[in-house]
């Protein structure tokens, strides 16, 4: 089983969007019982609420729901149960770093890099426009399977 964790500041946001939208591609490729997909956040301001509703608005209209999802944080002994910690910009991942003490095992990436994107996640916290931050995150969470189905 391959288990990824998507990370965001807040967990609110763009790594809920990530984990449900994997979770359906995963779903819809036939892999739900080889993939463990869930999301985080690097700070504590959002602990315990829900996905924002604009995110779970814009999930829903493509028919994606993420029912009972509510912010957690990032620990360092997460490092150990995943294979894969993935960021959606270049702060998720310098925090990452620091709350995990580096990254001896490589377990650290950028979602959009499997896209062939150096760009960060637009963050629609900031922007408002949480049809780009789905575009953005649809297109690499798609890489991202891609490239995990090849390790199967």
């Amino acid at each position: 089983m391959i288990k990824v964790m998507f990370v965001c500041h807040g967990n609110i946001c763009r790594s809920p969007m990530a984990e449900f939208t994997m979770k359906k591609i995963v779903s819809d490729g036939g892999y739900s019982d080889e993939f463990y997909i869930v999301s985080s956040a690097t700070s504590t301001e959002e602990l315990g609420n829900p996905v924002y509703p604009p995110a779970k608005a814009e999930l829903a209209k493509h028919g994606i729901g993420c029912a009972g999802k509510t912010a957690i944080q990032l620990k360092k002994s997460d490092y150990d149960r995943y294979d894969y910690f993935i960021g959606m910009d270049t702060e998720n991942i310098r925090n990452m770093n620091r709350i995990f003490g580096g990254d001896k095992d490589g377990k650290i990436y950028k979602l959009l890099t499997f896209a062939g994107r150096g760009d960060d996640v637009s963050d629609p916290w900031y922007t408002r426009d949480f049809g780009k931050a789905y575009y953005d995150i649809e297109g690499g969470c798609k890489a991202l399977f891609d490239k995990l189905t090849e390790e199967l």
